[in-house]
Order: C-alpha cells, then structure tokens, then sequence
C-alpha cells in the first residue's frame, strides 16, 4: 500500500488492515520456508506494508 492510501483509511480501518497483512505475511513466511516461494520480493512488501501501517497508527495515537 501506498502512504497516500494509508492516510485515507480510519483507524479502525486501519487496525483491520494491520492484522490481515500479519496473517497474509506469516502464512507466506511459513510457505517459503517449507519450499520457496516463486516471488520472495512478495515477501518485502507486505513486510514494509506491515511497517508502514504501523507507523500512521502510532502517529494518529501521538496526536
């Protein structure tokens, strides 16, 4: 996801994101573990969609 997009999304909105990409991320660690996966930079960008998420939440929670 882009920052752009990121900011649009209410927190609550936000928070459901933030949990579905943990799952999708840890299931597709666990798949490329096993045997690896035919696009591991796939892997990268939920990481960073992970952070970048994160991040907008914990800035909303400051303000």
């Amino acid at each position: 996801m882009k920052q752009s997009e990121i900011k649009d999304l209410s927190a609550a909105e936000l928070q459901e994101k933030l949990s579905q990409l943990k799952k999708t991320y840890a299931d597709l660690k666990n798949a490329h573990a096993i045997s690896p996966i035919e696009n591991p930079l796939q892997i990268r960008s939920l990481r960073r969609s992970v952070a970048r998420i994160a991040t907008e939440l914990s800035k909303r929670e400051l303000q």
